[in-house]
């Protein structure tokens, strides 16, 4: 049915590749570099200027404007201009020179939560290498000139922030790694509704049943599972060895979690059809019920501080357990013996499995007696 179903083969062939280039295309520059940021210069002198200097020297920020005032900075930052505002107050170089530890204000706007986050490090990165070399240069003023000493004086707790996951701070790492099951799963539950509401166009759903019940959903969903099986294995393939992104863990595992989670996509899917016995129907609850996947992953925000609701939620998509796993076994190189409470949650989608066999049983039994009662 899928090969003689033109909708159908597209939702299994060329769309999703289009999807998941596209996905990929979007994030493929990985490090977040030139941002725009707005300048407030209300010093206007030498350290003010130096300052603004090492801003700029950073990869991730562009200094795009330049304002008078406060007021107009703001405005820009409203409109999206920007991303960041820096206020350097009037006085900077004295209090500087006097020794008191002056205040340079920034503005980020945290709506966007990858360029805030990476606005914000880059700024205290810049401050702070600015002030160690200003520290460094009054202290060779009033001491002697050793540079080692010096530098000492400057920053006497050092510290090496080391990532061990990530090193490079590549999101695309962080979302496309996220997004590629997300989308996955949502073509999975849609392609799984649309393929049984199309046996229900050409022969009845009853019909259809009456050939064997278990036999013949079993028929249909084999196919499915294989197919987005190999979807799974492709963009697993893309990012271990086409992106060189790291695989720490076991990836057997890994591939074997991914059949489990196509077949419990399967079988949620396929409980929203046979309770609606209509496409329409069914599949919007099987867009709702997959559409939050990447909110509810755990990945953009920490399942931690995630309401009851929300858990309860989470624990009913295969693709957040799945997510789980590809974390562990990607990143942090875990055991299999780690990943055991995922698959058993994944292993729990038989009861859904389980049910759709009993509702199809159930109508191809019926629709039989009324056959033989005719």
């Amino acid at each position: 049915m899928l090969l003689h179903d033109p909708w159908l083969l597209s939702l299994i062939s060329w769309i999703p590749a289009l999807i998941y280039f596209t996905l990929w295309s979007i994030f493929s520059a990985g490090i977040a570099r030139e941002m725009p940021i707005g300048i407030v210069d209300l010093d206007k002198s030498r350290i003010s200027r130096a300052l603004i200097r090492h801003y700029d020297a950073s990869p991730a920020l562009d200094i795009a404007y330049s304002f008078p005032d406060a007021r107009q900075g703001a405005h820009a930052l409203r409109a999206g201009k920007i991303y960041g505002l820096v206020i350097i107050p009037s006085g900077l170089e004295k209090q500087t020179i006097l020794g008191r530890p002056p205040k340079t204000t920034a503005f980020v706007n945290n709506q966007f939560l990858l360029i805030g986050k990476s606005i914000n490090s880059a700024l205290l990165q810049s401050q702070g290498t600015f002030t160690a070399s200003v520290e460094v240069a009054k202290n060779l003023a009033s001491g002697p000139p050793v540079i080692t000493k010096a530098l000492s004086s400057s920053l006497p707790i050092g510290s090496q922030v080391t990532p061990l996951f990530n090193i490079s701070n590549n999101y695309s790492q962080f979302l496309a790694s996220a997004l590629l099951p997300a989308v996955w799963q949502i073509l999975i539950v849609a392609v799984t509704v649309l393929s049984l509401a199309a046996e229900t166009r050409r022969n009845g759903l009853r019909q259809w049943l009456q050939q064997g019940a278990i036999k013949t959903v079993t028929a249909k969903f084999v196919p499915l599972a294989l197919v987005f099986w190999l979807h799974g294995q492709i963009f697993l393939w893309a990012m271990v060895v086409l992106l060189d992104w790291p695989m720490n863990g076991s990836l057997i595992f890994l591939s074997f979690i991914q059949l489990i989670t196509v077949c419990a996509s399967i079988a949620a899917a396929s409980v929203f059809f046979f309770l609606t016995q209509d496409a329409a129907r069914g599949l919007s609850l099987a867009a709702a019920y997959s559409a939050p996947g990447l909110a509810f992953m755990g990945v953009t925000f920490p399942v931690t501080d995630m309401t009851l609701p929300a858990k309860i939620w989470r624990s009913l998509l295969p693709v957040s357990h799945y997510m789980e796993v590809q974390i562990a076994q990607l990143n942090y190189g875990a055991s299999i013996h780690t990943n055991i409470p995922q698959l058993q949650h994944l292993v729990l989608f038989i009861f859904p499995l389980l049910y759709t066999f009993f509702k199809a049983r159930q109508l191809g039994v019926v629709d039989s007696r009324r056959g033989v009662s005719k």
